[in-house]
């Protein structure tokens, strides 16, 4: 992963732009990996950690009928979450992430590997799911793998 997060910042720092996160099943994961290299206050000022529905909707203005409706692991949650991080951490990127880490907690519907990403810029949303396997620590270590991997993939386009 090393290699992701040393692309990543290069770009951000090329580019002189900061990344922010919005994370739910990843708890934190995500912002101590971009944090994990020297001179990252210079891409990463602040994370968001919204594991319930009200931290969503406290911090970053997810709203209720979205999470009543679609529920927490959603697209259109992930978008929200994305969205609400990227305006008031004033970044230039917003990586969001909820799923259903496990072992208990996922439905036929929404199994336990489930994970919903989005990725917001002051142009546009994206959102994309991922469907992970193995134990909970497996299963978040893989979701902020694959969050790195979508920023990557963004960044260079």
């Amino acid at each position: 992963m090393t290699q992701i997060l040393l692309d990543i910042t290069s770009k951000l720092n090329t580019l002189g732009h900061t990344v922010t996160c919005a994370e739910s099943c990843t708890s934190g994961l995500l912002a101590a990996e971009l944090t994990s290299l020297p001179g990252s206050s210079n891409w990463f000022n602040m994370g968001y950690i919204t594991y319930s529905n009200q931290a969503k909707q406290q911090l970053l203005n997810v709203n209720d009928t979205t999470l009543r409706h679609y529920g927490a692991v959603s697209e259109e949650c992930v978008r929200e979450m994305a969205l609400g991080a990227l305006i008031d951490a004033k970044a230039n990127y917003a990586l969001s992430v909820s799923g259903i880490a496990g072992p208990t907690g996922g439905s036929a519907e929404k199994p336990v590997g489930t994970v919903w990403f989005g990725l917001a810029t002051k142009q546009r949303i994206w959102a994309k799911h991922h469907q992970f396997n193995g134990n909970r620590d497996m299963i978040r270590a893989q979701a902020v793998e694959y969050a790195l991997r979508f920023l990557r993939q963004y960044l260079y386009r």
